[in-house]
């Protein structure tokens, strides 16, 4: 039996989810998923076992692996922002889901203008929230002609400036500008799940050709949180990795409990 949570069906949202849904006899929805499938207008469809590719794998969780986030350049604005860009009472409009819970990529984009250059169609992600923020990679800053720091998202305190542009104004953040540090999401029940703590640093390896290992990556937990491994552009690029694949949990704390060995 399979137990196919909301938090699961979250973290195959970037990729798609089939509609109908495949689901087996023997597999159990959670309400949450049941209700998240339903405000969605997607419908069940009963397969045999051989069919379902979508559901959890049990070896995923002996494994402790964890599915991957991309993240591309993308802006998080206040409410203030919003309207300074877009016009007085302004609300962003959402375009797709995230896999976080709530949150969503706006249809809205802004200019990123920089000493030296310039980023346009940068991506809005909403809802709006306490403080703008820019997350770029240090590719994005070389063309911008910035070098911010890296970063966990919120911890902005002495970080470059940059100048956003809207479709109805301009907006000049005196700090703001950061390429984010990797990160771990997780519920509670992942938590527990891979036995870590909130602030814990996992050590995680790609499971692509190229079997690189991120040292230092933040656990961070929420019960509105999908389990989720954060990765910007250049991170991805490197270790040849996409949207929806996986990296394997191989320690924390900066002790390796296990890793890929591959033959030469």
């Amino acid at each position: 039996m399979t137990l196919i949570t909301e938090t699961h069906l979250r973290t195959q949202l970037v990729k798609g989810l089939p509609n109908p849904f495949p689901i087996t006899d023997g597999d159990k929805l959670t309400p949450a998923a049941a209700d998240f499938l339903k405000d969605r207008g997607i419908s069940l469809r009963h397969v045999a076992p051989s069919e379902s590719t979508i559901l959890p794998r049990s070896e995923d969780i002996g494994l402790k692996l964890i599915p991957v986030g991309v993240s591309n350049r993308h802006v998080h604005l206040s409410p203030e922002h919003v309207e300074a860009l877009f016009g007085g009472g302004y609300a962003l409009t959402p375009q797709r889901e995230l896999s976080q819970k709530g949150q969503f990529a706006a249809r809205e984009t802004v200019t990123l203008v920089g000493p030296k250059g310039i980023i346009q169609h940068v991506r809005i992600l909403g809802p709006s929230r306490g403080a703008t923020q820019v997350e770029i990679s240090r590719t994005d800053g070389y063309a911008l002609g910035v070098h911010p720091p890296v970063r966990l998202s919120g911890d902005i305190q002495g970080t470059p400036s940059i100048t956003l542009v809207g479709s109805g104004g301009t907006v000049v953040l005196q700090q703001g500008l950061i390429i984010a540090k990797n990160h771990v999401h997780m519920s509670p029940e992942d938590a527990q799940t891979f036995q870590v703590n909130e602030g814990d640093h996992l050590i995680v390896q790609a499971m692509a050709e190229r079997p690189i290992i991120f040292a230092d990556t933040i656990v961070r937990v929420s019960a509105h949180f999908s389990l989720d491994f954060h990765i910007d552009l250049d991170e991805a690029n490197a270790a040849h990795l996409n949207t929806g694949d996986k990296v394997q949990m191989i320690g924390k704390n900066g002790e390796i409990t296990r890793a890929e060995r591959r033959q030469l």
